[in-house]
């Protein structure tokens, strides 16, 4: 029935009458095309706020020798994914004055709806706040940077030409913000790069760690890759073998006398000195001392003739460094000097193998650490401290004037030492096993259990 002049609007026509928009003066919204495309806007932003949150991880996430890769592959994304990366600083800041613009314009939109709704003042604030803060961490930060993080090469490689059209489209503001960033780092002392390393050294002995956990590396894998790691960080004296286990001969022995020794030391190659073994001229072989003495064509030749250089290093060298420099001299064996130029040892090229693949053994000869049971070894007197450390997890010290074990059996002792003398260190009770005059040649190490609080309150209610 037709209502009549005299009477009053009903509530619905009056609010789709007093909230009818113009737009521009062509287009008149209703409430609800107001909604739907106040809806859709909001959604929009929701998606460009999730695109800058995945880009961030994915960008900063991403190992640097991978975006080398990608680039040296000659494919578009590759090469803007590089180029942008090239200047994370500038990358940080395009990503951070997007998100940020995105989320300010979501929440200002929503508060312009909710006030067009009749949920203005406080009310509309606290809902757009509420409600805006649930939507961006929900579908543009957390679902977002998971899936970054699950698809971290794929996604950069996606986002990398939208990232850069947005550095173009935003090129004012992060120019601006750029600068601003730079100087207040500047100012306070900060620092302006954004990217250190990708990878450090205690990161890559966490990853062989959970490798070895995960089923990935074997324990002889994980124990190679260690040592591998630690390469780098030994020295000569650590790995050579010392003054009194050297086996030499006279330059004037007979070549009958040189063979004999390398039988009786097992050993294919020995040094050779002149007077003493502080003045060591070069090494022999025994293969060039058989083919000479059998087959040489000259009836009157001398041990001195064969004698091939060698060099002679400090104690000090770096194993890293040797190991480059006796590949590039070609020689396998080479003498271990201290600062006053007397011979300390020498080293092989088996020792610098056996510190990467662990210890060759020969023959009878005996493991350096051998369990006796998951708390107990028997060790070698010459074994690194480094090594018996990790065998037990402890940690025993090293000092300037010893590495080894038996140098810190003496060091603690003070004086010398007999068989079957005990001394204790931080829980680990440590038995001199063999002395050979003043040699320690084996020590039993033991680690003491220690208990827990629920012993030691059993124990003292006892």
């Amino acid at each position: 029935m037709p209502r009549s002049l005299d009477e009053p609007p009903d509530i619905a026509t009056l609010v789709v009458q007093t909230n009818s928009v113009d737009l521009f003066g062509v287009v008149e919204l209703t409430p609800t095309m107001v909604a739907v495309l106040g809806a859709g806007l909001i959604a929009v932003l929701i998606a460009l706020s999730g695109f800058f949150s995945s880009s961030e991880i994915a960008m900063f996430s991403l190992a640097s020798h991978r975006v080398e890769k990608l680039a040296d592959s000659g494919s578009t994304a590759g090469l803007t994914l590089k180029s942008l990366k090239d200047d994370p600083h500038r990358l940080l800041v395009t990503i951070l004055v997007g998100n940020n613009l995105v989320n300010i314009a979501m929440s200002s939109i929503t508060t312009g709806l909710l006030a067009y709704f009749g949920f203005g003042g406080a009310a509309g604030v606290a809902i757009s706040t509420f409600g805006i803060t649930a939507l961006v961490l929900l579908f543009g930060e957390s679902a977002p940077k998971s899936y970054a993080i699950e698809n971290t090469e794929s996604w950069a490689m996606r986002v990398a030409r939208p990232l850069k059209l947005a550095e173009y489209v935003l090129l004012p503001l992060v120019v601006t913000f750029d600068f601003l960033t730079r100087t207040v780092n500047r100012v306070t002392g900060g620092q302006s790069a954004i990217e250190t390393s990708y990878v450090t050294r205690q990161e890559i002995q966490d990853i062989i760690e959970t490798g070895e956990r995960e089923g990935v590396l074997d324990e002889e894998e994980r124990e190679m890759l260690q040592r591998t790691l630690r390469f780098n960080d030994t020295i000569a004296k650590e790995v050579m073998t010392p003054r009194l286990d050297m086996t030499a001969i006279d330059k004037d022995d007979s070549i009958d006398d040189a063979i004999s020794q390398c039988i009786q030391s097992g050993h294919a190659r020995l040094p050779v000195y002149e007077g003493s073994l502080d003045n060591v001229i070069g090494t022999v072989h025994i293969r060039d001392l058989v083919r000479d003495l059998n087959y040489g064509e000259h009836e009157e030749l001398e041990l001195d003739d064969l004698v091939e250089p060698t060099l002679h290093v400090p104690e000090s060298k770096n194993v890293d460094e040797l190991l480059r420099e006796m590949r590039d001299n070609r020689v396998h064996l080479v003498i271990v000097i201290d600062e006053f130029g007397t011979t300390e040892g020498l080293v092989t090229m088996e020792d610098l193998t056996e510190e990467i693949v662990g210890e060759i053994l020969e023959g009878e000869e005996d493991e350096p650490i051998d369990f006796v049971d998951e708390d107990t070894v028997i060790v070698r007197g010459e074994v690194n401290i480094d090594e018996v450390n990790e065998a037990l997890d402890i940690d025993l010290p090293e000092g300037e004037e010893f590495e080894t074990i038996a140098g810190f059996i003496f060091n603690r002792a003070g004086r010398l030492v007999e068989e079957g003398e005990e001394i204790t260190y931080d829980g680990v009770v440590i038995r001199v096993e063999q002395v050979d005059n003043t040699r320690i040649m084996k020590a039993r190490l033991t680690t003491e259990a220690v208990p827990d609080d629920e012993t030691e309150a059993e124990a003292r209610n006892d």
